[in-house]
């Protein structure tokens, strides 16, 4: 059995995600960090799913029952978490989020002590831990060898001043009117704090999280309410996280959504502007719309694409020296101030451009109109190798003939392959999707 998916382990609270799951993937996970140990201390932090209180305590009792002391610091967004475990000199960091997915979910997401995410080959190493009873058996300590834990309130602060730390100096949002749409999860607190101490108008929708409403008809997977509120109010702009808060989605002044690729190649292009781009591009993934490449190549800058994912996002930025990334449903990068995607980073450089610009919200996303795009998820009895699919390159080649973009791919964590096809013409891009459909319910269903 595999343990750890795209971002780290995640699954239904009480089933695959079960207390004794946590507990002992935390003892693995300790039993790796040991190796390297500086501090002797594991930072631990969650979103706001009723399911959190199950598994953070059972991960204190894993990481303890090795040696390791825990510092719980309680519901936090997934970016304070990386920040805080570096700032506070820690082994590694813990947090304990689905994020974007239902309350029933959970999930555990690990950062080393430099709060960079995993590389894949360490995930495998503490999975091979997690799967050897002697090893577990033996790291077990006694006595005085014990861990400790201890739980801290007051790191909220260290976190919000690292996010006001990346808004410039120079500017305020003293004439600005935000809606905040925090998702009932991990950035209730912080999100509100941080705009009303840079002098913003705030009002905030959906911040009363009680365990089992977190992502619920709210965030970024749902702004219709923000769009709605944003336009009663008439204000300039809302900002929709998701339940950790490493996720943004933008809603212009006039209600309507800022697609994500718009959002990284204006932010891109302003960055550039500002002589603050390094690398000469951006990175994003291979779902990024082609009208994003083509924008980027009218400004002279290139487009890496990484597999879907900010680890691996980041993974290329670092390769190529560039400091900044994303994919387009949200999660983006900016190197300078976050190891993650981090929605506060992202909104805090957003509304720094837009004062900077003096334009209206929809007029600035308006440089770039995504080609048509369909991504359909097609659920499957079986995942067999794409390239022993019958018929699949003569497929691919055929919608390349008439211009189409195509990526396959398998779901990481459920029986689902993802469609995606993008061109320039919608009823064609229509018209092929259903071919596709077919094509894949009768290679893989059969």
């Amino acid at each position: 059995m595999k343990l750890f998916g795209t971002d780290g382990v995640r699954g239904k609270a009480g089933e695959k995600l079960s207390a004794q799951t946590s507990m002992r993937l935390a003892m693995a996970a300790g039993i790796y960090f040991r190796k390297y140990s500086v501090t002797n201390t594991i930072l631990l932090g969650k979103d706001t799913r009723k399911s959190g209180y199950m598994i953070e305590t059972a991960i204190v009792a894993g990481l303890t029952a090795v040696g390791y002391n825990v510092l719980q610091i309680g519901p936090m967004p997934t970016p304070a978490v990386a920040f805080l475990t570096e700032n506070m000199r820690c082994d590694a960091g813990i947090m304990i989020s689905a994020s974007h997915n239902p309350f029933y979910d959970n999930g555990i997401k690990f950062f080393d002590g430099k709060g960079d995410k995993l590389e894949e080959d360490i995930e495998a190493e503490i999975e091979k831990i997690y799967f050897n009873d002697e090893l577990i058996a033996n790291a077990q300590k006694t006595m005085t060898e014990i861990g400790a834990n201890k739980r801290i309130d007051d790191v909220i602060g260290r976190y919000i001043v690292q996010i006001k730390n990346s808004f410039p100096k120079e500017l305020t949002l003293k004439n600005l009117r935000v809606v905040l749409d925090v998702a009932n999860g991990a950035a209730y607190k912080v999100a509100p704090t941080v705009f009303s101490e840079l002098g913003a108008d705030v009002i905030v929708i959906n911040d009363e999280p009680n365990g089992s409403n977190i992502n619920q008809g709210c965030g970024a997977l749902h702004p219709e309410e923000l769009a709605s509120e944003v336009k009663r109010l008439r204000a300039d702009i809302g900002f929709a996280f998701d339940g950790d808060a490493d996720r943004i989605v933008v809603v212009d002044e006039r209600g309507e959504v800022v697609h994500g690729d718009a959002l990284i190649g204006v932010l891109a292009t302003f960055l550039n502007e500002q002589n603050m781009l390094k690398g000469g591009g951006v990175v994003a993934t291979v779902m990024s719309n082609a009208a994003l490449e083509d924008h980027l190549a009218s400004h002279d800058l290139k487009l890496i694409r990484a597999n879907v994912g900010d680890k691996y996002v980041l993974e290329l930025m670092k390769k190529h020296g560039i400091n900044f990334g994303g994919e387009q449903s949200g999660h983006v990068i900016f190197n300078d101030f976050a190891k993650t995607g981090d929605g506060l980073v992202t909104s805090m450089q957003i509304v720094a451009m837009i004062l900077k610009k003096g334009k209206k919200v929809s007029e600035i996303f308006s440089a770039i109109k995504p080609y048509p795009q369909i991504l359909l998820n097609l659920k499957i009895s079986e995942k067999k190798p794409l390239d022993k699919i019958d018929g699949l390159k003569e497929l691919e080649a055929s919608l390349k003939k008439d211009g189409i973009r195509a990526l396959f791919r398998y779901s990481g964590t459920e029986n689902l392959i993802r469609l995606l096809l993008e061109g320039k013409n919608q009823a064609l891009v229509e018209k092929r999707m259903a071919e596709v459909e077919k094509f894949f319910i009768k290679a893989l269903n059969a």
